[in-house]
């Protein structure tokens, strides 16, 4: 039997609202129609399945990376300056988890997510400003040998 690889895929990018403003960032249906064609979706939220609400305060990394949070050197913050760094590696380590569970190596997340951001996040400042590096899930994959795009990388997925 020749089963389609699996890729693990951000929540909101297949329509559902559990972005922090509880929408989504849904993909074109003849998008998720390929993926769906070519691969087995597993599908996770980590910022949901780490505990956090939706809607939710926005979030942003301050003072790195994800890879800096993983390391416990850098937090996610609010703007009003709460700490969901837990709530964000709790996610992270659940999708790390389910990708290995379901033998994925690849990985499609929302770009410039804190969470799920594969070669941008914002700034820290809440200014609307990117930077270079990864969000928690993003890093935590990653590190893992789990190769992540994003949504304006799908040409890498489905060539």
């Amino acid at each position: 039997m020749n089963e389609h690889p699996t890729l693990l895929v951000s929540a909101c990018l297949l329509g559902q609202p559990v972005r922090y403003d509880g929408h989504s960032k849904g993909l074109p249906a003849t998008l998720h129609a390929a993926l769906a064609a070519r691969y087995r979706l597993i599908i996770i939220c980590p910022e949901v399945a780490g505990g956090l609400p939706t809607p939710r305060p926005p979030a942003e990394l301050a003072g790195g990376d994800g890879h800096a949070v993983l390391r416990q050197a850098a937090t996610v913050r609010t703007a009003a300056g709460g700490d969901v760094s837990q709530e964000f590696i709790t996610g992270a380590q659940l999708a790390l988890q389910l990708a290995q569970q379901q033998q994925c190596r690849i990985a499609l997340l929302k770009a410039n997510s804190p969470s799920c951001g594969n070669l941008q996040v914002y700034s820290g400042r809440f200014d609307g400003q990117l930077q270079d590096g990864q969000g928690v899930t993003a890093a935590l994959l990653s590190a893992h040998g789990i190769t992540v795009y994003n949504e304006t990388q799908l040409e890498q997925l489905l060539d």
